[in-house]
């Protein structure tokens, strides 16, 4: 004789998120739309060369200043030395990218490791490299510009190198701050008494458990870093014409705006305010996405 065991119905288990929709969800529908806008410009900095548009610093003087969809190749018309808007607007995305990106690269490579060593040696070297960072923070990052501009003459390495030099304090004061509050932990007390080294502790437990307040700062200097170098070159100290730079762009066609064609020189302004607004949103919901307020 055989016996049936009872069996309960299979419910079926509800699907986990992945951690990049999860990620996505706590950004919410204004983070993802900043995060599609920076995705679409880094694109372009990548891939703009490669598109099938008109060369950016080719001119056709007598049709200056045409407007859009007037001519069938030049959606957007053209600038006032009979450019096309369109592919200076994507070829600008170069350097506008590339830019803020040496800044941070270089101003997160030296300002991490001066806050770790501050954090973690404390005593007279933290006190050294304080009063260092308080010096840094009295130099604009506009002044360091115009000054290596002068010195080594205008140009984007010029003024990137000089503007991570400005915001390497920032970096270095959060990091040195998280990670002295990271220090105060127990478990790092407990991986000290383990006899882990301090290097240990730093680079793969500090570190990354600080990482998100790292990025989300480095975040919020990339907008700055953009809108810095925007202003470097149209003050005719960065990047040079007549390459595509959206700062160039608007500094170039200023005159069509008196003239009545302030397409040209509006263009590349929305697009630096729009790149530069979505940066800082999306900065901001990482840093309140870092500290737990959402």
């Amino acid at each position: 004789m055989t016996t049936t065991l009872p069996t309960t119905p299979l419910t079926p288990t509800p699907a986990t998120a992945t951690p990049a929709r999860s990620w996505l969800r706590r950004l919410g529908p204004l983070g993802v739309a900043c995060v599609v806008i920076l995705g679409i410009a880094v694109l372009l900095a990548v891939v703009g060369p490669y598109l099938p548009f008109l060369d950016p610093d080719t001119t056709d003087l007598p049709n200056a200043w045409v407007g859009p969809f007037q001519l069938p190749e030049s959606p957007l018309g053209l600038d006032g030395q009979g450019r096309d808007l369109l592919s200076r607007l994507i070829f600008g995305a170069r350097t506008a990218i590339v830019g803020p990106l040496i800044v941070l690269v270089l101003a997160m490579t030296f300002g991490v490791a001066i806050g770790m060593i501050a954090a973690w040696r404390r005593g007279w070297l933290d006190s050294f490299l304080n009063f260092g960072l308080d010096i840094l923070f009295g130099f604009p990052g506009i002044l360091l510009a115009i000054v290596a501009a002068a010195v080594f003459g205008g140009g984007l390495w010029a003024a990137a190198i000089a503007l991570s030099v400005a915001y390497l304090p920032f970096i270095a004061r959060v990091v040195r701050n998280a990670a002295v509050k990271e220090g105060n932990m127990e478990y790092v007390a407990a991986l000290r008494v383990q006899g882990v080294s301090a290097w240990a502790i730093s680079l793969r437990h500090v570190l990354p458990n600080i990482s998100p307040i790292i990025v989300a700062q480095a975040t919020i200097l990339f907008g700055y870093a953009l809108v810095d170098l925007v202003a470097i070159s149209f003050l005719g100290l960065g990047v040079q014409p007549p390459n595509a730079d959206w700062g160039v762009m608007v500094n170039e066609n200023l005159i069509g705006v008196i003239q009545g064609y302030p397409l040209p020189a509006l263009a590349a302004g929305l697009v630096i305010v729009t790149v530069v607004v979505a940066v800082n949103v999306l900065g901001e919901r990482l840093l309140d996405m870092s500290e737990g307020r959402r």
